[in-house]
């Protein structure tokens, strides 16, 4: 065992956990700080090390071979515990750091967060950068994202896996378009959002839970709404109401922002209040990562910020 140990490279276990997580070469090479072709070779290497292929072409992508997915919790915890025995999670001065987070989010937490994100990360670390995406939907890639990324933000109660901090909280509030023929004093009754055809945004990490408005509208007697459009983005959920019949439920600050854009309007239903609360996540082993630490401690004065700015519509 120590002789085979001796004929590898100990840089490749590097390699092997930045392969096995992002599954692209290119974005394994830019984690690494490394060319793609020489990620390319190290890869070469690790297959002739493995006897195994390790990534699978399939389509424009690769999968992990089952031997990778056998080796990936074992190859994580390698890195943690070389991390922690070596001391390279070491202490992190924004000031001077040119540090670069990955941070995927909500597409409705990223309008409401990246502006202010990033300004005032700019001020506090001025070499720091962040890459932002979206939060992938599919619950069965969320731990891959988890993984990948320094933090994810994201509704909270889908029982998201890793480490949480609350964020904000915003409710939901009913949109229809302004002069809607059913708006009576501004508000809908019970009978008419029955009636009424619905646009929902599908979540698909969601799984088997139910929403907490479904189980409002469950409580209230209208568990088979009509949905007639159902769109993979909460943010276009206004724009398909725009100029229908149809209402749908988002997020307030969402809905503010559309009213005067596309002449909608929201209106006072019989619900109770549906709260939501976007929430921060990030991998156990990124618990003691000192630059990590430092970036939900920046993501809270965000939040005090964010949950101030509270104002009422138009």
């Amino acid at each position: 065992m120590k002789e085979r140990l001796r004929e590898v490279d100990a840089n490749l276990l590097l390699s092997l956990h930045a392969l096995l997580e992002e599954r692209n070469l290119t974005h394994a090479g830019e984690r690494m700080t490394m060319s793609q072709s020489a990620m390319s070779s190290a890869l070469t290497r690790l297959r002739r090390h493995f006897g195994d292929e390790l990534l699978v072409r399939s389509g424009r992508g690769f999968d992990l071979s089952p031997l990778a997915e056998r080796l990936r919790p074992a190859v994580a915890e390698a890195v943690e515990a070389a991390e922690a025995l070596l001391g390279t999670q070491r202490e992190f001065d924004a000031a001077s750091s040119t540090r670069r987070f990955g941070v995927s989010m909500s597409e409705y937490a990223m309008t409401v967060l990246a502006e202010p994100l990033i300004r005032l990360m700019g001020e506090q670390a001025p070499g720091c950068s962040v890459a932002l995406d979206t939060l992938d939907a599919h619950g069965a890639q969320l731990e891959t994202q988890l993984m990948r990324r320094d933090l994810i933000i994201g509704p909270l109660g889908y029982e998201f896996p890793g480490h949480t901090q609350p964020v904000f909280t915003d409710h939901l509030v009913c949109i229809v378009s302004r002069g809607h023929p059913r708006l009576t004093g501004g508000a809908l009754t019970l009978a008419d959002l029955a009636a009424m055809p619905h646009a929902v945004a599908a979540f698909t990490a969601a799984g088997e839970h139910k929403r907490p408005l479904e189980i409002e509208l469950e409580r209230q007697g209208i568990a088979d709404r009509t949905v007639l459009v159902q769109v993979t983005s909460l943010l276009t959920l206004p724009f398909a109401v725009g100029g229908t019949e149809m209402c749908a439920f988002v997020p307030s600050r969402l809905a503010r922002r559309c009213l005067g854009i596309l002449d909608l309007a929201i209106a006072e239903t019989p619900l109770a209040t549906v709260g939501i609360t976007e929430a921060a996540h990030w991998h156990p082993g990124r618990e003691k990562d000192p630059g990590v630490a430092w970036l939900r401690r920046l993501l809270h004065e965000v939040a005090v910020a964010v949950e101030d700015d509270v104002t009422e519509p138009a």
